[in-house]
């Protein structure tokens, strides 16, 4: 593997998340007031419906504890609400209150708008070889993944 393509594949995705805004934690890259993990969710939940804790916190990428602490908000911000499961009573089913829904449209349709925005400063031939090289990442990313917890072992 060459290092300059690392070295600039490094520093392109650093500077992606910066210019996204993805750094904050009070706002959403598209200028919503919640963090970027209560926005995700609150997506998530919209598109599935009601799921696990350990679920949603596999989706989101994060560790049981955050996913917890992320649903606790949500709980009491009214955008959520958790019930015993019902096969494991010890696990949490998280689905959206009518708020929820609500805001997570709102959500949907700022990100929405920001992404349109986004991609009109794209020349239209270039827009679908973008979203095939993201896609491309991200698959490295999810393989990579598998590749840290072997060599972690």
């Amino acid at each position: 593997m060459e290092t300059d393509q690392v070295d600039e594949l490094r520093s392109a995705v650093q500077r992606l998340f910066r210019k996204l805004g993805t750094l904050g934690t009070d706002t959403t890259p598209c200028g919503q007031p919640l963090s970027l993990a209560h926005a995700h969710a609150l997506l998530i939940l919209q598109s599935r419906g009601a799921l696990s804790q350990q679920d949603l916190g596999a989706e989101l990428c994060i560790d049981k504890s955050n996913v917890a602490r992320l649903c606790a908000k949500m709980v009491e911000a009214g955008h959520a609400q958790q019930r015993a499961g019902t096969e494991d009573r010890r696990s949490r089913v998280v689905s959206l209150t009518s708020t929820g829904q609500r805001l997570a449209r709102e959500v949907n349709a700022a990100s929405r708008q920001r992404f349109v925005a986004l991609l009109s400063h794209v020349k239209a031939s270039r827009r679908a070889g973008i979203v095939a090289g993201l896609n491309e990442l991200i698959s490295a990313i999810e393989a990579s993944a598998g590749d840290q917890g072997r060599a972690d072992e």
